[in-house]
């Protein structure tokens, strides 16, 4: 054997990788393209069985709708047998509304035109963590969340280079009153970015405010144009509150799409196997897929699940769980059967910091959702404590983890490049390949490179202050908000923002929630 070479020093490495980076973070795609095929894990056979429960649910257990008489008006004259607020729909009815008048892919618009992404078909759009009370970072530790919080993550996630859209709820800030702060947080979404964002879904009023400031940035009308999502979840099992009932059909009347969610932790909410929870979860979104295009036909909607497992033992919900990844690979192929767009997955942990379990549990999540052909995915990075908290420092650390997703996805490069034949024939026999014109050409970027780990000696490691991933992602996302520069907006359109977000907190008195 050879003699080792001796180690040496690299001068000046460490910044010309930390430019390297920067260099790098710059480029923003609008969504993943993914070139694999979805993983089947159930044959048709098994998934037609589950379409024939979700019917007989619809059919013979119904699902009922509170608080709401314009939704069973609606129902009634579409045919469903309506008792009380129970509505039960013949069988094949929700899913013949919905894949009649659905669209199957939609465009959401991005204030800047560049942004806008595709939701369907072969795309994935990454989007961040939604609705945590807390935030989280080594320096503050665990704190309620404030609008100063809120606009970090939002000018964190437009700096992000493989998280597409801005989100909605990044986190809550409850330092501002309740019946107002979703005016703060969409102005923010507005200012501090200019990728895609959602609406508020917390009342009616609060969704007609969304749409009020959406017209206003985006220059008038949006009936031509989806430029806005929002998360309506079911009250899970089988109940469609008045709140998300009422939010979705201001969204849907104004052309805006919702991500019909059912959001179920499974033991609690719906049986404990995957196939019966799959069948409830198909039963909840097809009904409130076809309510909105009994509102509106042709309103686009996304067939969303939040599902989830739970300690039969103490009740707490578990994250990472091979039976929460079943069920996103069965609910992404119900979706496609049903031919509407997906949401679930994400990167979920029940982790209370971000260690070995937040990554473990992340990645079991992160896989199926890619594998899966999920199309929109909240949570996609910064979730912590069950959703209970948005943590800084996991926000750095699993957007970079989508960049990794984002080679996964494209799959195996089969071009002349790829199968590298000029190379096997330029090269002489017994020699290495590092020279070869075929690597050199290739070099920059043959392999993804992670922003955040830390793949050197451990003299080198040490040498640099021996920092945890953690440590890394908290020097990292302090640089990024320095390093912020907000996109460009019209000086007019941004006084406009400002005088009706002014004039609606004048309208009502605090609410304090």
């Amino acid at each position: 054997m050879s003699p080792r070479a001796p180690r040496t020093r690299r001068s000046g490495g460490r910044s010309a990788r930390q430019a390297s980076r920067t260099a790098r973070s710059r480029e923003t795609a609008t969504h993943l393209e993914r070139a694999v095929p979805p993983v089947e894990i159930i044959d048709e056979e098994g998934l037609a069985r589950i379409e024939r429960n979700a019917e007989t649910i619809l059919s013979e257990i119904g699902i009922a709708y509170q608080d709401y008489p314009e939704a069973l008006s609606l129902w009634r004259e579409a045919g469903a047998d309506v008792e009380g607020e129970l509505v039960k729909c013949p069988p094949g009815m929700c899913r013949r509304i919905v894949q009649e008048s659905a669209p199957a892919a939609f465009v959401q618009h991005a204030r800047n035109p560049e942004r806008s992404v595709p939701i369907g078909g072969r795309a994935t759009v990454f989007a961040p963590n939604y609705g945590s009370p807390f935030v989280t970072d080594l320096d503050r530790g665990r704190r309620y969340a404030t609008i100063e919080d809120f606009r970090n993550a939002v000018k964190l996630t437009y700096g992000l280079p493989h998280l597409h859209h801005s989100g909605g709820t990044v986190c809550e800030p409850v330092d501002v009153p309740v019946n107002k702060r979703h005016l703060d947080m969409v102005y923010a979404h507005l200012r501090y970015s200019d990728k895609p964002f959602m609406g508020s879904v917390t009342a009616p009023e609060r969704a007609a405010d969304s749409v009020e400031m959406a017209r206003i940035a985006f220059g008038g009308d949006l009936e031509d144009r989806t430029v806005m999502t929002s998360l309506i979840n079911a009250a899970s099992p089988m109940r469609w509150d008045s709140t998300m009932v009422g939010a979705a059909t201001v969204y849907a009347r104004a052309n805006q799409a919702c991500v019909v969610s059912p959001f179920i932790l499974a033991g609690a909410m719906s049986p404990v196997t995957v196939a019966g929870l799959a069948a409830q979860g198909l039963a909840e979104a097809l009904s409130g897929m076809a309510y909105l295009q009994l509102v509106r036909p042709g309103a686009p909607v996304v067939f969303g699940t939040f599902a989830s497992s739970m300690s039969m033992a103490t009740g707490a919900p578990t994250f990472g769980t091979p039976e929460a990844g079943q069920a996103i690979y069965v609910m992404a192929a119900l979706a496609r059967r049903a031919g509407v767009p997906f949401r679930s997955g994400g990167q979920l942990t029940s982790a209370k910091a971000p260690d070995a379990q937040a990554a473990y549990e992340s990645a079991h999540t992160l896989l199926p959702t890619v594998q899966a052909g999920v199309n929109f995915v909240l949570h996609a990075a910064g979730w912590l404590e069950g959703g209970l908290s948005l943590s800084y420092e996991k926000l750095i650390l699993d957007a970079d983890q989508l960049g990794a997703m984002a080679v996964h996805g494209r799959g195996v490069d089969l071009s002349d490049n790829g199968q590298a034949m000029e190379a096997f024939a330029t090269n002489a026999h017994g020699d290495h390949f590092l020279g070869n014109p075929h690597t050199l050409a290739n070099f920059e970027t043959a392999f993804w490179r992670s922003e955040m780990a830390d793949s050197n000696s451990f003299e080198q490691w040490e040498e640099e202050g021996s920092q945890t991933a953690a440590q890394r992602a908290n020097t990292r996302w302090k640089q990024m908000l320095a390093d912020y520069e907000p996109p460009g907006i019209d000086d007019a359109v941004d006084a406009e923002l400002r005088d009706y977000m002014a004039r609606r907190k004048a309208e009502m008195p605090d609410e304090i929630g």
